[in-house]
């Protein structure tokens, strides 16, 4: 039997096909009828069958560190937090939720925390991705509303990225926008200081300034008003164009780094399009000026009137499953319900009443950093976080680490034990994960979609709207979290919005109200509003807001500098982001061998002229360091960012890389109006780190690594570990039995103490269980050939190489389809391929997702270059 369902990852809210196999394993295809993606699946949603076994499962509630029963855990729960409420107030608790949360999951912790707890300390680590999005959506139209829809893509005439790789992050809505160029020629501006994979298809890259959006935007919004471009009618549903169009005209473009001419050019391109849809992300919302920047983007479109009309407007993506849904349901500490304003005494009352709780809190509660540094300072004394790991996901996450480890209680709902925040907590919850559970998400469109269960929870896991039901229920808040299942929440979550609608809000559900368990189980994706005379659609075509006097508010903002600034001590600009095959903190994708093949260490991109400077090679490894943290990754010399501009992903953790932590680096500096923390602009220093020697590993099992620095990364047969520490080893065939976990395996071994070179492998009876090659440089050994050798014979395992008559693929460059760049160019070579789509013809690399058509464009032009000098 075939669910249709949503995909977990990013807010493109793909649809999916799954098909239990009936032994835990599942199919997973693109649905063709979902209007999100229309059977398009990126890397990431390709290979989501290969990440549902039970491997690292949490299966039992835990009680410092012992199993036990839901009853006892889930009493022990109820009781620390009733009583460190009625010791210290409801402000002495709080709740870290994630964007992984179901909309029902969502609103029922909203309702428990902000209804009957009493306190708005109830925050998500959604506030890392868009908070800076819904503070400027509610400065100029009154509420946190997206206006337009996907299909804006396929009629716009020109579509600007800025602070967006849509390329890797947003791949399914990209090769939406590339289709669109190809049959109608829409033209396409990345606004990024990084050199992506989202230039390879753009007419035009400015590589700006970090953090200097705002004075691009208001560059264009004063050539708007000198242009002619203004639409008067527009404008006379707005407030604020005086104070605004002053605030542009006297910023400092200079502050671009931009040349006059780039700027120009840029201009005289926008406004001279009428269908315009600038998109936006994390380059934009991650900022201490994040709010000013989305509230620059947006007086360009209101000025003009391209808003709410086809092809024309500002889209924000999300880039979690259910940020939406998140903000739809109050998960933010600063919002209400339904879009409803905290600080609002009638919408407080009214979703009192509604509820019929004792009191909803008439203040903000604490936003992510606030909260962990309460954490930290004793204020808050009980946590539960659910589905996130903030001990690596937060800014500082040294000190957040150690937070959550000082905290009186804290509890963890989650799918593993394996995280860096698990391992801290006093009560470890099992949760039901993605193809486990049912439920609703929205996506960044505002498209409603199911998710479905296809596969039975195993063990005790249960999901997590029935995990704080029953809290709520042993706290003796009784019947109003006596539900029956997600149908039910939803049901109230859709009629809770109805009032929100007849307040003259955005978010109305209300039409589905009455909506039947059947026809929850059937719901088919829908985009809001859905109720009585409104459905669906764009938003602000017909100059109709949400602030009281039903207008637009045009924001005068002015550029302001990143909080950290360049000094001598740290003099380089970090950069921070997510690779194209990676998700979060890996908890997921680096179960696929596939997505960890692609790009298997953390590394740091440096430009040439300062690698030169600092005596950093390729393939070396850098230390990177900040006032508040240090990192050791992998140097990764390329132009594509700008010299004394260095970006590291931020996906690796202290399971896979405890040295990469990357947000251990970033200071928590945040907007003081979104509380979005800065993760695109903090300062560091790069030195060269100095190792006594490196390493590379492979194994049929788990390693063990013990060394300053290492990596481990899946493979189809087992793991591989990158290494290297600073002081010598004395003994490697030890440390070789150390580190597999074979101190009985058979060793095979070369060493040579004054090269610095040692290879050992070890076997047990006729198949490898593991080998490890040591240096006094970075190994030089054929590692992809390399990690499909650990369970076989692999005679020849001593030479680090294939074979010479055994074909070898090289690294992976296409995970969909799991194709090596040797594969690659070899077909080049072989059958004269000339472009990007030949190749695909040929071979099927960069057909599926498309995510990694510029790599192989790259890797084409490197090839072509090499011939014409040859």
């Amino acid at each position: 039997m075939t669910a249709r369902s949503t995909c977990p990852y990013c807010g493109v809210g793909c649809g999916v096909l799954l098909r239990a196999d009936g032994q835990g394993g599942l199919d997973v295809q693109g649905d063709p009828d979902h209007p999100a993606n229309f059977g398009r699946l990126c890397s990431k949603g390709s290979a989501l069958g290969e990440t549902v076994g039970l491997e690292q499962r949490l299966l039992v509630p835990r009680v410092n560190g012992r199993e036990t029963g839901w009853d006892d855990a889930l009493q022990r729960v109820a009781d620390r937090f009733a009583g460190t409420i009625a010791k210290d107030g409801p402000d002495s608790v709080a709740f870290y939720v994630s964007g992984q949360l179901l909309t029902e999951d969502y609103y029922v912790a909203n309702k428990l925390m902000k209804g009957f707890i009493g306190s708005a300390n109830i925050d998500t680590n959604s506030r890392l991705c868009m908070a800076s999005s819904v503070a400027g959506h509610k400065r100029a139209f009154g509420t946190d509303t997206v206006p337009g829809t996907y299909e804006d893509l396929d009629a716009a005439d020109l579509v600007v990225l800025v602070g967006s790789n849509l390329a890797w992050c947003h791949p399914v809505l990209y090769q939406r926008l590339l289709a669109a160029r190809k049959a109608r020629g829409t033209r396409i501006v990345v606004i990024d200081p990084r050199r992506t994979a989202s230039c390879d298809g753009a007419d035009m890259h400015l590589a700006l300034a970090p953090g200097s959006d705002v004075a691009l935007f208001n560059r264009l919004f004063a050539e708007i008003c000198e242009r002619g471009a203004l639409d008067d009618a527009y404008l006379s549903h707005c407030n604020g164009f005086d104070e605004t169009l002053d605030a542009a005209r006297n910023d400092d473009m200079s502050a671009t780094g931009l040349s006059d001419a780039q700027i120009a050019a840029f201009c005289r391109l926008w406004i001279g399009t009428e269908r315009v849809v600038t998109i936006f992300s994390q380059g934009v919302n991650q900022s201490t000026s994040g709010s000013d920047k989305v509230n620059a983007i947006l007086n360009c479109h209101l000025a003009t009137g391209r808003i709410g009309k086809p092809g024309c407007g500002p889209l924000s993506v999300t880039g979690q499953p259910n940020a939406m849904g998140g903000r739809e349901v109050g998960g933010l500490a600063n919002t209400l319900a339904c879009h409803l304003d905290l600080e609002n005494a009638d919408h407080r009352a009214a979703v009192r009443d509604f509820w019929g709780a004792p009191s909803v809190p008439d203040g903000p509660g604490l936003k992510a950093v606030d909260m962990f540094r309460a954490v930290g300072r004793g204020r808050v004394r009980a946590l539960w976080i659910i589905h996130t790991n903030p001990a690596v996901s937060m800014p500082e996450a040294d000190a957040v680490r150690d937070a959550i480890a000082a905290c009186p209680f804290t509890v963890v709902s989650d799918i593993t034990d394996r995280t860096d925040t698990a391992r801290l907590a006093d009560v470890l919850l099992p949760a039901t994960a993605w193809a486990e559970k049912d439920g609703t998400v929205t996506n960044s469109d505002r498209t409603i979609s199911r998710q479905r269960k296809v596969l039975p929870a195993p063990g005790q896991a249960r999901p997590d709207w029935e995990i704080l039901a029953d809290v709520g229920r042993r706290m003796g808040f009784g019947a109003v979290f006596d539900y029956d299942g997600p149908a039910a929440i939803f049901r109230e979550h859709a009629a809770l919005s109805g009032i929100a609608g007849r307040f003259g809000r955005d978010f109305d559900i209300s039409g589905l109200s009455r909506l039947t368990d059947a026809a929850y189980d059937a719901f088919e994706p829908r985009r809001w509003p859905i109720a009585q005379g409104r459905s669906g659609g764009r938003f602000f075509a017909d100059g109709a807001f949400f602030h009281p006097d039903g207008k637009a508010r045009l924001l005068p903002v002015k550029w302001k500098p990143p909080a950290a600034r360049t000094e001598p001590r740290y003099p380089f600009r970090l950069n921070t982001g997510r690779l194209r095959d990676q998700w979060h903190t890996m908890t997921r994708t680096a179960l696929s061998p596939r997505l960890s093949a692609h790009m298997a260490e953390p590394f740091l991109e440096l430009h040439p002229a300062d690698a030169g400077r600092l005596g950093i090679a390729s393939a070396d490894l850098v230390r990177v360091t900040s006032a508040v943290g240090a990192a050791i990754l992998r140097a990764r010399i390329t132009d594509a960012v700008r010299p004394g501009q260095v970006f590291a992903p931020m996906h690796w953790t202290g399971e896979t890389a405890p040295s990469a932590r990357i947000d251990a680096l970033v200071a928590a500096a945040t907007d003081p109006l979104s509380g979005q923390p800065e993760s695109k602009a903090g300062v560091v220093a790069v030195a060269r780190y100095a190792a006594a020697w490196y390493g590379f590993a492979v194994s049929r099992d788990a390693m063990t690594p013990g060394a300053d620095y290492w990596a481990l990364a899946r493979t189809r047969s087992g793991y591989r570990a990158e290494l290297a520490g600073s002081a010598p080893v004395r003994d490697w065939e030890a440390e070789a039995r150390r580190l597999f976990g074979r101190p009985n395996a058979e060793v095979a071994s070369l060493l040579d103490a004054k090269q610095g070179t040692a290879r050992i492998v070890l076997h047990e009876g006729r198949v490898l269980a593991g080998a490890l090659y040591v240096s006094s440089q970075p190994v030089a050994v054929k590692r992809d050939y390399l990690a499909t050798l650990p369970g076989t014979e692999a005679a020849g395992a001593f030479t680090g190489r294939p074979p010479a008559d055994m074909p070898n693929p090289g690294p992976v460059l296409c995970s969909c389809f799991g194709i090596g760049i040797n594969t690659i160019v070899q077909a080049v070579e072989d059958q004269g391929l000339m472009s990007v789509d030949a190749i695909g013809a040929a071979l099927g690399a960069g057909t599926n997702c498309g995510s990694c058509r510029p790599e192989i464009a790259e890797l084409l032009q490197g090839i072509r270059t090499r011939e014409a000098a040859e």
